[in-house]
C-alpha cells in the first residue's frame, strides 16, 4: 500500500510541474506574440517616417514626425532623432539613457513622460543621424496580471480536477486491492468459500474481480477434489493391500508355492502398479506437460482405430459397437493421449453396461470443437451421480468389488481439457451419452 501512494504521490507531483511549465510556457509565448507584434509595428512606423526623405536630412524627417504626432491614431508611437554623438535634436519624447541600434525595451527607470513600459528601435537615419521610433506597450502589459489570473483558473481548474481523480482512483484501487487482500487472508485462514466481491455496474474492476473467483473456484474444486481423492486413495488400496499381504502371509507358511499362486500375487502388484501409473498419468496431463509436443492430428483416424480395436472384445463380452468411417477432422494435440482417452471412453461403455447393449461412437464437428460422442442404451447414469462418474477414484459402486480403480473417466476429463475441450455425461434415454469436445485447429 506505501508504494501505491508513493506512486501516486510522484504522479501528482509530475503532473503538477508539467501544469506549471506548460502555464509559464503559454504566458512566455504570448508574452513573445505580443512584443513581436509591437516590434513589427515599430519597423514600418520607422520605414514609413524614412521613406522618401534624403539621408541626413533632419528637418524632413522632423517634419514627417510632427505630421505623424497630429494624427489621432498614434498616440502610442514616439520619435526621438540624435545626432552622431547621441544628443537629441528633435522628436516627440525625451529619452534619459542612450538607445543602441535595434530593439530595445524600456521601463518606466528610462524616465519617458508618460511611458511605464515600452519598445524601441533606433536606426541609421543617414549623415551620422539616428531615428529611434518607440511604441509603449503599457496598455498591453496592464492585461498580464488579467493574463495570468486566466491561466491559473484554466490551469488550476486541471490541477484541481486531475488531483481529485487521481485521489479517488487512487482510493478505489486501495479498496479494491484491500478487498482482494482480505478475501486472499480468509482463504488462508481456511475460508476457501470466500470470494472478493464484484462491482454491480461491471468495468475492469468487475472483470478482474470475475476473474480472480473463477480462479478461487477452481482452487476450491481442485481443493476438494484432492480431499476426495487421499480417501478414495486409501479406500482403493486398502482392500487389494490386505489381500496381497493375506496371500503373502499364506505363503510364508507352506513349504512350496504353486506356480498359479506365485502369479496370482505378481497379478495383484501389477494392479497395484497400474493404480499408480493412472495417479501419475492423470497428474502429468494435468500440469500441461505434454503440451510442448502437440502437433496436428487427425482425430477421425485415431476414433476409427479406436473402434476396429474394440470390436472384437466388445463381442466377446456380448456387446455390439459400431462406429466409422469418420470424415478427416484435424485438432492440434498429442496423440497418443488422444487416442487413449477415445479407449478409455469407448472401454467405459463395454464395461458398465449388460450383455446385449449397443454402442456407437460418433464424430463430426460443431462449431469450433470436433465432438466426439460414445453413446450406449444401457442402464445410464443418473444426473445426481455423474460428478461423482467424472472425479477421481470416483466409483459408483459404494462396495468397490467390481475392477477398476474409478479413474477412466478422469483421465479422459483430463486430456479434454487439455486440449481446450470438455467432457460431458449426458442422458441417452435410453442409456448413457459420453460427449467430448476438442478444439480445432485454426485453418
Amino acid at each position: 500500500m506505501s508504494s501505491l501512494r508513493a506512486l501516486t504521490l510522484f504522479f501528482l507531483a509530475a503532473f503538477a510541474a508539467a501544469a506549471v511549465l506548460a502555464g509559464y510556457l503559454t504566458y512566455a509565448a504570448s508574452r513573445a506574440a505580443v512584443v513581436s507584434a509591437v516590434d513589427r509595428r515599430i519597423g514600418e512606423v520607422g520605414d514609413a517616417m524614412l521613406s522618401a526623405v534624403a539621408p541626413g536630412d533632419s528637418r524632413a524627417i522632423l517634419r514627417r514626425v510632427d505630421a505623424f504626432s497630429r494624427r489621432r491614431d498614434t498616440g502610442d508611437i514616439g520619435f526621438e532623432l540624435e545626432d552622431s554623438r547621441g544628443r537629441r535634436i528633435g522628436g516627440n519624447v525625451v529619452l534619459e539613457r542612450a538607445v543602441p541600434l535595434g530593439f530595445t525595451t524600456l521601463k518606466r527607470r528610462d524616465g519617458i513622460v508618460g511611458l511605464s513600459a515600452g519598445r524601441a528601435q533606433a536606426r541609421d537615419a543617414g549623415g551620422g543621424l539616428r531615428l529611434i521610433t518607440i511604441a509603449e506597450t503599457e496598455p498591453i502589459d496592464g492585461y498580464g496580471a488579467t493574463r495570468v489570473r486566466l491561466y491559473l483558473i484554466g490551469f488550476g481548474t486541471l490541477l484541481t480536477v486531475v488531483l481529485t481523480g487521481t485521489a479517488s482512483f487512487g482510493w478505489i484501487v486501495r479498496r479494491r486491492i484491500g478487498e482482494v487482500r482480505a478475501t486472499a487472508a480468509a482463504i488462508i485462514d481456511g475460508d476457501l468459500s470466500r470470494r472478493v466481491p464484484v462491482p454491480p455496474r461491471g468495468g475492469a474492476f468487475a472483470d478482474q474481480a470475475e476473474a480472480f473467483n473463477r480462479a478461487l473456484d477452481r482452487i476450491a474444486a481442485l481443493v476438494e477434489q484432492l480431499r476426495g481423492v487421499s480417501n478414495d486413495v486409501a479406500h482403493d488400496l486398502r482392500t487389494p493391500l490386505a489381500r496381497l499381504r493375506a496371500r503373502l502371509a499364506q505363503l510364508a507358511e507352506r513349504p512350496s508355492v504353486s506356480g498359479e499362486e506365485l502369479e496370482a500375487v505378481l497379478a495383484a502388484c501389477d494392479d497395484l502398479l497400474a493404480l499408480f501409473a493412472a495417479i501419475l498419468r492423470i497428474a502429468e496431463v494435468t500440469a500441461g506437460e505434454r503440451r510442448a509436443g502437440f502437433r496436428p492430428v487427425d482425430v477421425a483416424a485415431l476414433a476409427e482405430q479406436a473402434c476396429e480395436t474394440l470390436v472384437e472384445i466388445a463381442a466377446e463380452r456380448g456387446r455390439r459397437l459400431s462406429g466409422g468411417p469418420f470424415a478427416p477432422l484435424t485438432v492440434r494435440g498429442d496423440p497418443q493421449l488422444l487416442s487413449q482417452a477415445m479407449l478409455n471412453l469407448i472401454e467405459n461403455a463395454l464395461h458398465h453396461t449388460p450383455a446385449g447393449t449397443s454402442v456407437t461412437v460418433t464424430l463430426a464437428r460443431e462449431g469450433d470443437a470436433a465432438t466426439l460422442r460414445v453413446r450406449d442404451d444401457g442402464p445410464g447414469i443418473p444426473p445426481a451421480a455423474r460428478a461423482l462418474a467424472l472425479r477421481r477414484f470416483g466409483r459408483l459402486e459404494a462396495s468397490r468389488h467390481r475392477p477398476g480403480h474409478g479413474l477412466g473417466l478422469p483421465l479422459v476429463d483430463a486430456v479434454a481439457r487439455l486440449h481446450g475441450g470438455t467432457l460431458t455425461l449426458a442422458d441417452a434415454a435410453p442409456g448413457l451419452e459420453a460427449v467430448m469436445t476438442l478444439r480445432v485447429e485454426a485453418t
